[in-house]
């Protein structure tokens, strides 16, 4: 492997293989680079929404406390390197095109003896292993790719574990109600270690509960054991009050929203639970870092020759509601331009059951993704709420003609498909 380029071809032709279950192949390749998940202390972060938003609150709270700290979360959206981190420098291409080179080889060996071939997703999360072994990390903050149990990233005995949440969403894969899907996501609970959760769903909270206490492991819940106490919102911040048991704190988060005070309040209970076991951690500090958290593309208010311009994922229902929410609650504007971009495999018509309300004006683009399907279908669903609807395929076209909508104090939404939002942050 020569080049950059190489090893993006290389992982491209990974892709084919799509997901596929079970830990065997990520177990056989991570053996033989000598087990690098062994060799730094490590938190393991899934849910269905809000695991990023988590993984980089708790990766800079550990930063700002002087740690070597390693992050792994997907998709990306400024850039593919972006996806593995120490102390929020990306990977180097020289780094990714040596250990690259070293898992291909290790790869051509297994197929050699019959062994099935890893995919794109188990490369990526050993390229991040040895990465993060070579540079002797303090903490390794890894996000769960998909679901929980059969992850790749579920090879790790972590510290503690935080599910942030459960929802709908991958239904393919992970089953067709909460409880289901909360079952996959609580195989990444390991015995005796601490498990912190964020939902409020009930059945959620008893399918996980029933897991720790299999797993004789101590369970901290939102609104139970740590809570997060709204204050005020502004479009650059949410204010509130963390309290635990044992200590309370007034936090400026810079990550907006309702759901963003929970996300919040679970990274900074993680790092409370982090201090409890003895690592040096200043709490008041650690509670001051979150003012300086950065997280493109949720609820991101950006200001584009002079007008308002917010990107927001909300690429599931759970999303959905929660940029309605926000909407709602946080945001004054005389006009809302909404423009959307929905893949095939989401609960469209519920999602804009709760969006098409707030769009005066609708654009509908189709995401830079084989599960985009029929794009198009999306405006059908908004002629409920909408008058003004405009289908233009082209992302770049759809976010030119948004902007040109624009008239004073109005906001142009952009939303759906974290695919489309690194088209479009790109494009900023």
């Amino acid at each position: 492997m020569n080049n950059f380029d190489e090893a993006m071809l290389y992982l491209e032709e990974l892709n084919k293989f799509g997901w596929k279950p079970g830990l065997e192949r990520i177990e056989k390749l991570l053996k033989a680079l000598g087990n690098p998940e062994k060799t730094f202390k490590s938190i393991h972060i899934g849910g269905t929404n809000g695991k990023g938003s988590v993984t980089v609150t708790i990766s800079k709270v550990l930063e700002e406390q002087g740690y070597k700290v390693g992050k792994f979360i997907s998709p990306e959206i400024y850039n593919i390197r972006e996806r593995i981190q120490i102390n929020s420098k990306w990977i180097p291409e020289d780094k990714m095109i040596e250990i690259l080179s070293d898992i291909s080889v290790i790869i051509d060996d297994m197929k050699k003896n019959g062994f099935e071939e890893p995919t794109n997703f188990e490369v990526w999360t050993a390229m991040c292993f040895k990465y993060f072994s070579l540079e002797k990390i303090d903490f390794g903050v890894i996000e769960v790719g998909l679901g929980g149990e059969i992850d790749s990233t579920n090879v790790i005995n972590p510290l503690l574990s935080i599910i942030t949440n459960v929802s709908i969403d991958h239904k393919d894969y992970l089953g067709d109600t909460e409880t289901e899907i909360a079952k996959v996501k609580s195989g990444i609970i390991k015995k005796g270690k601490p498990v912190i959760s964020g939902s409020t769903n009930q059945d959620v909270i008893n399918v996980i509960e029933k897991k720790c206490k299999e797993m004789k492991s101590e369970l901290f819940r939102f609104g139970l054991e740590f809570d997060g106490l709204e204050k005020k919102f502004n479009e650059g911040f949410s204010n509130f009050i963390f309290q635990n048991k044992d200590y309370e704190v007034e936090v400026n988060y810079s990550l907006v929203g309702h759901h963003q005070i929970i996300n919040g309040s679970v990274a900074l209970e993680a790092i409370y639970i982090l201090n409890k076991m003895g690592f040096v951690i200043d709490m008041n500090k650690a509670a001051l870092s979150l003012a300086k958290v950065e997280w493109a593309g949720r609820l991101e208010m950006i200001y584009y020759k002079g007008k308002r311009v917010l990107l927001d994922a909300a690429h599931n229902l759970e999303g959905a509601k929660n940029l309605a929410l926000a909407l709602t609650d946080i945001y004054d504007y005389r006009k809302l331009i909404l423009m959307v971009g929905i893949l095939a495999d989401k609960e469209r018509q519920k999602m804009i059951d709760y969006l098409g309300p707030f769009g005066d004006k609708v654009i509908v683009t189709k995401p830079n993704s084989p599960r985009a399907d029929d794009f198009r279908k999306v405006g059908e669903y908004f002629k409920e709420y909408s008058k003004e609807i405009y289908i233009i395929e082209d992302v770049k076209e759809a976010m030119e003609m948004g902007i040109s909508l624009l008239e004073d104090n109005d906001i142009l939404c952009i939303t759906g498909s974290i695919y489309m939002l690194q088209e479009i942050r790109g494009l900023f």
